[in-house]
């Protein structure tokens, strides 16, 4: 995992305030809605989260939120939203609330979750540019069982030059 010791300082204090709980839900709202624009991604991804103003390296992006349910139970749950925090327990982050659930999966991502203290916490594992899509690497089985079988669309898959770099 990244060194995360540049996370919180006076520039970034509404991520704080955020990752914190302290902002009020409408606040966090207009905070999230000036920092990030969820519009069409790429053919065959639906929606995408893409970053509205540049992005540090290091500096936390957003929390992936949502229900706690036993991982046991989520097994049976009709949604891809389920983000494993542990093998106890699951986030469902299918809400429309979670804007986390529109980060799209990458070979070569620019974001990493962090799993701390049963929280998803996603920060920018490099400097990420105005206008540039927000990725994570959704994991080996989630890729297998559900990406591998339709193709990755990932820009590292899809690039003919980067193909050499595609998961064996």
């Amino acid at each position: 995992m990244l060194g995360h010791s540049k996370i919180f300082n006076s520039s970034t204090s509404y991520t704080r305030l955020i990752s914190w709980g302290i902002v009020s839900p409408s606040m966090r709202a207009q905070i999230l809605q000036t920092r990030f624009a969820i519009r069409r991604s790429k053919p065959g991804l639906g929606y995408g989260l893409f970053a509205t103003n540049a992005i540090p390296a290091g500096e936390f992006v957003l929390e992936y939120k949502g229900r706690h349910v036993p991982t046991e139970t989520a097994d049976k749950l009709k949604t891809k939203y389920l983000f494993e925090i542990d093998s106890s327990w699951t986030i469902d982050g299918s809400t429309r609330a979670n804007t986390a659930r529109y980060v799209n999966h990458s070979c070569a991502p620019n974001c990493e979750a962090d799993v701390r203290d049963g929280k998803v916490l996603i920060f920018a594992n490099r400097e990420i540019e105005a206008g540039e899509e927000l990725t994570i690497d959704y994991g080996e089985e989630y890729f297998k069982e559900f990406i591998e079988p339709h193709g990755c669309k990932c820009d590292r898959c899809k690039h003919p030059r980067l193909a050499f770099w595609r998961r064996s």
